[in-house]
């Protein structure tokens, strides 16, 4: 008896679970070529800079706020992108 009352109670926190992850909303789309217009415009290569920019932020959905090395962890999907080509941190 104590048996089916624990599947019950699991099956329930199952179905719970289940139903708060179907009320999720997915993250709204950040506006990157404006994010990216705002973190590259004092660099020198502001060309590159906003085109690997905006690659980034359309993988990441998301822009560092400066561009110190410190703000890049405000985003860490954004700060760990590499170039498949040499292995170096695409993301400016």
């Amino acid at each position: 008896m104590a048996f089916s009352k624990n599947v019950i109670i699991l099956a329930t926190l199952l179905l719970a679970a289940l139903l708060m992850v179907a009320d999720a909303q997915p993250t709204p789309k950040i506006d990157c070529p404006s994010s990216c217009n705002a973190r590259c415009a004092k660099n020198w290569r502001n060309k590159i800079c906003n085109k690997d920019c905006n690659i980034c932020c359309d993988k990441c959905n998301c822009v560092p706020s400066g561009t110190r090395q410190e703000t890049r962890n405000e985003c860490p999907c954004y700060a760990n992108l590499v170039d498949s080509k040499t292995g170096k941190l695409k993301c400016p």
